[in-house]
This record gives structure tokens, C-alpha cells and sequence, in this order.
């Protein structure tokens, strides 16, 4: 293997310029050559790369390497979507161009969200809140750092790297030629992109429509000129599929005809104006989209009675017909036309308002809602800040773009009023194919993109252009063991105090032997509440997940940890698969030396989850739709809450896996081959397996942390 690592450096050594350290990490040189092989054609390369491997360092090493070999300037587009790793990033550019001295250094802009950069007191908003605020701001010309230029920033940021919170605090005291020149931050760092070598931001850059054309314009470029790295890319598909999960309601319907009531009349006053008349059209168009909302209101209410009474099940929800929602605006274009009389639209006859055509009908009505501007005080349904014609476009956006197609599917349910109808995206390789196949080149990567052919068959990548490869741990199998605990379940039909007694055992085993700290995650709250919570543990402090926790409660969640540990205590940290704890939190330094994995955490049967399975079935076939959609994703949220204590190469760490399903077959395909499982019959081989663990294996702190 050394020989094979020598070889393989020399002929990397051209390259080695961009990696942040001197030393490669073993399957770090794998993982660069696959990725500059990738890219220079053009292809998108998906790394299932564990924890360990560098992979951060990697991807941008290749990255870099082939965007300096370019004719043509290319962007390299970081996305991630937990802000912890920007400084990650951030820190592995700065390495990179410490060892690049008297070499070009590597260009970096790091954006967070608008309201996290932002300098005025309104950013403590709610997101909501802060946009319509902003948004006034700006467009009256109140924002002073909006409209401060600053050239002399943009310089500054492309001269070194800089984390957010440091752009930020620099923006605050800048000056232009002496002068005091407070900008704003958002606004500088989006204009210096054009000139940057990296960028990193969230997913939403690229991967949401409507932020994707206006970044992309104000940074002056296309998706031609990036190369996109995604970060955890095991999250992308679920985060398009949010992005697209719209609600609608019999409020939302109300509020947005109030809203294009009042647009309306603001329009018709500015009509009185002098050159007021090219206003017509526009008046014209809001009139008769007010006209057709007022006329929905029944149909709405006759289309949610029906729902309500169709919905079954624990969840009280039932499937909703494209067709069924669109009919109740096409009955109300009906009966509006019936109204006014035959008129092309834009027609200027005595009629108050112009007929659309039926072919156009709903593009228009998107249109126009989408561009009601109001006084912030109207739209009062959930937040009375935004304008609840935006939502109801967003809705007919949605039902435009993909309501023709079986990606679709929309769900009722009775929570609320009078119950919601949401809008779920299937496939949500409809938004991210284009968006890859227009780019030059993408690498995506994680430690839980296993196995990575089906997310790039889920992302819709082309075989022709895609390659994949998961990559063996560096940890041999004495530095993470995994243990099965044979004699539990959390099979429904199986589940007993006897059965959840013998679970608690087992976790008390493992914090008897445990050094320190031990995580525990299970498949819900009411499971974690019942089995942990519930029970009683010596020797430790249990420390719960609570759903009400800030960004800052997340924060010092290691600190406690390590603190803890410090002074010769251990906690039990409990959590949920999925939530905050078991995968947005980096737990460095050693501050868990154990975890414990409750159960398979299956998604429960649902409308959605039907559907999801019925249209996989139907693009990949059953065998593949079950592991795409129900096995995999579970086993995926079990691989990383095992993954939560090894942060670096010298951590080391046990597993506990508490239920014996785990080495089925069904699940068993699903785990990366190289994971070996070890078996325990009772607590006290539990107990007996953690003792010699951690007596001969010790955590190594003087290695480098990823």
C-alpha cells in the first residue's frame, strides 16, 4: 500500500499545490485524480467519502487544478448546507494559499443567507419579516449601506479569504479615501463573485429557481462558467423537494383576493397620472384576477369539504388531483368571462377588465399575483407580513411546471381552519439535471452518499457524463467497531417493556464502559421519550434534544460535552435520526466516545410516502424503488448517527446498533461493504466488548481534525 501511495503521489505532485497540506491522507489522492479525471471532460463526479478522508481538501484540490488549466475563467461553486462547514472551507482555502506562496493565491467569497449579513436592526426578523422589510428598504432608498458604494471592499475581499462574520465586521468600520463608507455586506460579497475563484453558499444558489437567476445575474454569470462541489450531498434531494413543498389554504385564497382588491385600486389611482395610461393593461389584468379569486371562494370551499371527508388514516389526509385544484380556477375564469363578455386580453373596449385565454389563463393569474405589491399590513395568514398572493403563485408555479407530469403529487390533510393541500416534487431530478448538465462540471460528495449510483440516478445525472465511487474508510475496523445487540427490536409487532428494559441494558452497558460521553439517537421523539427519557441511567447526565433550541443551544452543545468530560463526568446525549443533533452538529476533539443507534427509522406509511414509492416503481423499477425509498434512506440516517463521533483520523469511537433487523438482508445490502459487525446476545457482552475497546484503543488528539 505504501509503494502504491508513493507512486501515486508523484504522479499527483503537478497538482499538489492545491491540496491544503503537505501530507495526503490515505484515498485523499484517489478521490483527487477520480475528481480531475471527471471534470476535465465535463462529468460529474459522486464521492461516497467517509469521514476521515479529507474530502473537503480534496474536492477543491481538483477543482482548483482544473479550473487553473482552463482557457476560459471558471467559478468554483462550494454549496453546502450547514454553515459550520463554511469556515471549514474557508480555513482549507487559506492553507491552500500558505502553501502557494509567490504562487497566485486562490480567491474566496463566503455568502450566508441576506439576513445573516446584514447590518440593520430589522435582520432579527423572521425570514419573512426581513425580506418584505428589506425589500422596502432598498426600493425606497432607505438602506444606506444598500446604496453605498464601496470599491475598495470588493479589493479587500478577494485580496484574502475572509468567514462571513468577518466581512461583516470589516463593512462595518470601511472606509473609501478616508471617508467612512459603510456598505452592505450581502450586496458586496454577491458583487465580488465575478472576480473570485471559490464561492461558497447554500444549495438555494443553484438549486432554487427563482434565488439561482437572480445570484447569478448580479454575479454576472451562467452556469456555464461554474463548477459546482456540493457539500453533503446526501441532503440535496430532500432540500429541492422542500424548496418545493407549498401549502395552500382557504385563507390564503381570502387574503390574496383583499391583496389584488387593493393592488388593484392603487393601480387605477396611478392611471389618473400623468402617463398613468400605460397602466391600463397591468389594472385591467389585477381586476381580473380579483374578479377570479372572488369567484374561486366557493369552489374552494366545496373542494376542501370534499377532502375533508375523504381523509383517513392516523393523519387524517387524502391524495388531491391536479385536475381538481385547476378546475376550481378555470370555473371561476368561466364564470368571470361570462360576466364581462367575449375580449382578447390587453383589448381596450368599455369592459372594466380584460378575458384571458383559456390556454393562458393560469400563467397569467401566476403572473399577476406574483407581482401584487401592497402595504405589508395586508395578508394576515400565518405571517402578516408577507403578501398571501406570493404563496398562491407559488402554488400555480408549481402546478405549471410539473402538474402535466407523475412527479407531482398533492396531499390534504385536516391540520389548520379547514385543512391544507401541499405540493410534493417527486423527482427532484427535474430541478437538479438541468442545473448539472449546464454547469461545467460537478463533484458531489459525502460520507453517507452510499451507494452513490442511486443518488446520481435520483438527481437525474446521465450515465454518459457521471461516475461514482465510495470510497473505503481510513479507520481499520479496531477504531469503529460496530456491535449488534441481537436480543432487541423495534419491529411494532415485537415491542414490550421486557423488550425495552432489555434496550436500556444495553445503553447502560455502554456507558459503564464508555471513557466519556455517549450519544444515543432513536427514529422519533416518542420512541426516544419512551425508551431513554423515560428510564434511569447511572453514572451519567442525560442532555435531550429539544426542539425549541437555537442556532447558539446547538453551538455549545460541545463545549458542554467537552467540559463534561473534562472534569471526569459523561453525558448522555439523546436525539432524533435527522434532527439537528445527529447531523448538523461537528463534534470535534473527542466529545463523544460512543454511540447507540435505537431501532430502523423507517419512514411511517403515508399518502406521500405511497406515492413516492408508486413513482419510483414506475422510474426504476420495485426492486430499486424499495431500496430508494424506504431501506436505504433508513439505513443512510443510521450510517450518519454512527459517523457523529469520528471527526478526524485520530477518533475513535463505538457503535452500538440496537435491533437485530440491521443484519437482514434487506438491510444488510444497504451498509458499505467494509463495515464488519460484531454481535452481542446480552448487555453484559455489550459491556464486556465496550471494556475492551476502549482499554486497548485510544483516541490519537495530535491528528490533524478534518
Amino acid at each position: 500500500m505504501a509503494d502504491m501511495n508513493e507512486g501515486a503521489q508523484d504522479s499527483l505532485a503537478p497538482h499538489m499545490t492545491f491540496l491544503a497540506h503537505a501530507t495526503p491522507r490515505p484515498g485523499q489522492l484517489e478521490m483527487i485524480q477520480d475528481g480531475i479525471r471527471a471534470l476535465e471532460r465535463g462529468y460529474f463526479h459522486l464521492a461516497a467519502a467517509p469521514t476521515g478522508i479529507g474530502k473537503t481538501a480534496a474536492s477543491l484540490a481538483a477543482a482548483l487544478q482544473v479550473v487553473s488549466e482552463l482557457p476560459q475563467k471558471k467559478t468554483v461553486f462550494f454549496l453546502t448546507s450547514r454553515q459550520t462547514q463554511h469556515r471549514i472551507v474557508v480555513d482549507t482555502v487559506r492553507q491552500i494559499n500558505q502553501r502557494r506562496k509567490g504562487m497566485t493565491p486562490v480567491r474566496l467569497v463566503d455568502m450566508v443567507g441576506q439576513a445573516g449579513m446584514c447590518v440593520q436592526p430589522f435582520a432579527k426578523e423572521s425570514p419573512l419579516v426581513f425580506s418584505l422589510l428589506c425589500s422596502q428598504a432598498r426600493k425606497s432608498r432607505s438602506c444606506k449601506p444598500w446604496i453605498t458604494s464601496a470599491p475598495g471592499l470588493k479589493r479587500r475581499i478577494l485580496a484574502s479569504p475572509l468567514h462571513v462574520d468577518e466581512l461583516v465586521g470589516i463593512t462595518q468600520t470601511h472606509t473609501e479615501n478616508g471617508v467612512p463608507a459603510q456598505t452592505c455586506p450581502w450586496k458586496a460579497a454577491r458583487e465580488a463573485v465575478s472576480g473570485a475563484d471559490v464561492f461558497v453558499g447554500d444549495y438555494n444558489h443553484l438549486f432554487d429557481d427563482g434565488v439561482r437567476d437572480s445570484s447569478l445575474k448580479a454575479m454576472g454569470l451562467s452556469l456555464e462558467d461554474i463548477i459546482i462541489i456540493v457539500d453533503e450531498a446526501h441532503n440535496l434531494p430532500d432540500r429541492i423537494r422542500m424548496t418545493l413543498e407549498k401549502r395552500l389554504t382557504q385563507t390564503m385564497i381570502r387574503n390574496a383576493q383583499i391583496e389584488l382588491e387593493e393592488y388593484a385600486g392603487v393601480l387605477a389611482q396611478a392611471m389618473n397620472a400623468p402617463g398613468g395610461e400605460t397602466l391600463g393593461i397591468a389594472q385591467g389584468l389585477a381586476q381580473w384576477a380579483f374578479e377570479v379569486l372572488k369567484a374561486s371562494r366557493a369552489g374552494f370551499v366545496a373542494l376542501f369539504e370534499r377532502l375533508r371527508s375523504s381523509a383517513t388514516g392516523k393523519d387524517e389526509e387524502c391524495e388531491v388531483s391536479t385536475d381538481d385544484l385547476l378546475k376550481v380556477f378555470h370555473r371561476a375564469c368561466d364564470e368571470v368571462e361570462g360576466t364581462i363578455g367575449q375580449q382578447q386580453l390587453g383589448a381596450s373596449s368599455g369592459h372594466k377588465h380584460p378575458v384571458v385565454e383559456t390556454a393562458v389563463r393560469i400563467h397569467h393569474l401566476r403572473d399577476v399575483l406574483t407581482g401584487v405589491d401592497v402595504d405589508m399590513e395586508a395578508g394576515d395568514d400565518g405571517n402578516p407580513m408577507e403578501p398571501n398572493a406570493h404563496k398562491v403563485a407559488e402554488i400555480l408555479d408549481c402546478l405549471l411546471r410539473f402538474g402535466s407530469t407523475s412527479a407531482l403529487t398533492m396531499v390534504f390533510d385536516t391540520k389548520g381552519k379547514d385543512g391544507r393541500i401541499t405540493t410534493h416534487l417527486l423527482d427532484p431530478g427535474l430541478v437538479a439535471q438541468p442545473v448539472f448538465e449546464q454547469s461545467a462540471g460537478a463533484l458531489l460528495m459525502s460520507g453517507t452518499l452510499y451507494p452513490p449510483s442511486m443518488y446520481a440516478n435520483i438527481l437525474g445525472l446521465p450515465n454518459s457524463r457521471t461516475t461514482s465511487v465510495a470510497y473505503p474508510s481510513p479507520f481499520a475496523a479496531m477504531r469503529r467497531p460496530v456491535l449488534v445487540a441481537r436480543n432487541v427490536t423495534t419491529k411494532y409487532t415485537e415491542r414490550s417493556p421486557q423488550n425495552t428494559a432489555t434496550i436500556r441494558g444495553h445503553i447502560q452497558a455502554l456507558i459503564n464502559a464508555s471513557p466519556g460521553n455517549v450519544a444515543v439517537f432513536a427514529p422519533s421523539y416518542a420512541m426516544l421519550n419512551e425508551i431513554v427519557l423515560e428510564g434511569h441511567f447511572n453514572g451519567v447526565r442525560v442532555l435531550a434534544e429539544n426542539r425549541e433550541w437555537t442556532k447558539q443551544d446547538l453551538d455549545q452543545i460541545v463545549d458542554t460535552l467537552l467540559m463534561e468530560k473534562q472534569a471526569g463526568g459523561k453525558i448522555l446525549l439523546a436525539g432524533v435520526f435527522g434532527a439537528r443533533l445527529s447531523e448538523g452538529v461537528d463534534y470535534h476533539s473527542g466529545a463523544l466516545d460512543a454511540v447507540a443507534c435505537i431501532g430502523i427509522p423507517n419512514s411511517p406509511p403515508s399518502v406521500l410516502s405511497k406515492a413516492l414509492k408508486t413513482y419510483a416503481e414506475d422510474r426504476f423499477g420495485r426492486e430499486l424503488a424499495w431500496k430508494y425509498t424506504v431501506s436505504q434512506p433508513a439505513i443512510n440516517a443510521i450510517l450518519q448517527a454512527m459517523g457523529r463521533p469520528i471527526r478526524s483520523v485520530g477518533d475513535r469511537a463505538l457503535v452500538l446498533l440496537l435491533d437485530r433487523r440491521v443484519t437482514d438482508r434487506t438491510y444488510t445490502t444497504c451498509f458499505p461493504s467494509d463495515l464488519k459487525m460484531n454481535e452481542a446476545g446480552d448487555a453484559e457482552t455489550t459491556e464486556r466488548f465496550a471494556q475492551r475497546f476502549f482499554s486497548r484503543v485510544h483516541r490519537i488528539a495530535s491528528l490533524r481534525d478534518e
